[in-house]
């Protein structure tokens, strides 16, 4: 079989001792963010220094896994032979109720390129669930709630 052949594998994150807790926890489905315990901010991605203070002194907290929706595109050309399939699909930036934001894709609604707005919309209730890339890597995403 030649490489053309073979089915396209999408691309995996790959831990690093900083996030490794974030990828255990997604792989038991729990999103979990950082939070500033000087400060009070949440914040993602996830890193040991808060980006607004700059603190060290900073703490994981399990999120609900609600949020809003505050922007998103519709992906029309595959970044990645993987997604050749999936196009086309959204990636978004969801407003999380801990108050950070994160990007993310939106599943479970239709990319409609005519019309987006009919199906999506900025301000709309989201909710987590999760892509099991691998058998040790799952994806958060969002779906309308």
């Amino acid at each position: 079989m030649t490489q053309q052949q073979r089915p396209a594998v999408k691309p995996v994150p790959i831990p690093t001792p900083e996030t490794d807790f974030y990828w255990e926890k997604c792989q038991q489905h729990e999103l979990w963010v950082r939070k500033c315990n000087d400060c009070n901010q949440a914040y993602f991605y996830p890193r040991d220094i808060c980006p607004d203070c700059f603190s060290r002194n900073t703490a994981w907290v399990q999120c609900s896994g609600k949020g809003t929706l505050h922007t998103f595109g519709i992906v029309v050309r595959p970044p990645h032979r993987g997604w050749a399939e999936d196009v086309p699909f959204v990636v978004a930036m969801v407003d999380l109720e801990e108050g950070c934001r994160m990007p993310t894709n939106l599943v479970e609604v239709e990319a409609d390129l005519n019309n987006p707005g009919e199906h999506i919309r900025v301000g709309m209730l989201v909710e987590v669930v999760w892509e099991d890339r691998t058998d040790k890597v799952s994806l958060p995403m969002f779906k309308p709630a």
